[in-house]
């Protein structure tokens, strides 16, 4: 499985990988349980994990670079159900985040979402963008 592949899909909790989309929506595959459904467009939104950015005090970063930052720290993960200990660990583990205005929802279904990556076995990458000929 690879981290191009992930969605995350409103109204619905958790990470999916796309397996295949049409126009009124996606096959998706829930990564916390395996099951494999539709999803219509119609109803729902889908946002590439590659896509998602992050409010930071400088230029805004990949959120890719957040679960970098997550993976290279020695912190324990907090329960995500915990929204000050959240918040008091991406202040050790990502102190340029801008905590004005990444809500603590969000901070938490970042460490959500990266138990799982983690429990799946996904490497973090970006798919790197083919570069311009001359």
């Amino acid at each position: 499985m690879e981290y191009n592949k992930l969605i995350s899909v409103t109204g619905m909790s958790g990470l999916f990988e796309m397996l295949s989309s049409k126009n009124d929506g996606a096959i998706v595959k829930s990564l916390e349980d395996n099951t494999t459904k539709f999803v219509s467009s119609r109803i729902h939104n889908f946002s590439h994990l590659e896509s998602i950015e992050v409010y930071t005090i400088r230029e805004n970063v990949n959120l890719a670079d957040v679960f970098k930052a997550m993976d290279a720290s020695k912190e324990a993960l907090p329960s995500e159900k915990d929204a000050a200990a959240v918040k008091s660990y991406f202040q050790k583990v990502y102190p340029d985040m801008d905590f004005e205005r990444v809500y603590a929802s969000d901070m938490k279904k970042m460490v959500k979402w990266y138990g799982v990556l983690k429990a799946n076995n996904i490497t973090i990458e970006l798919t790197e963008a083919p570069e311009e000929g001359e």
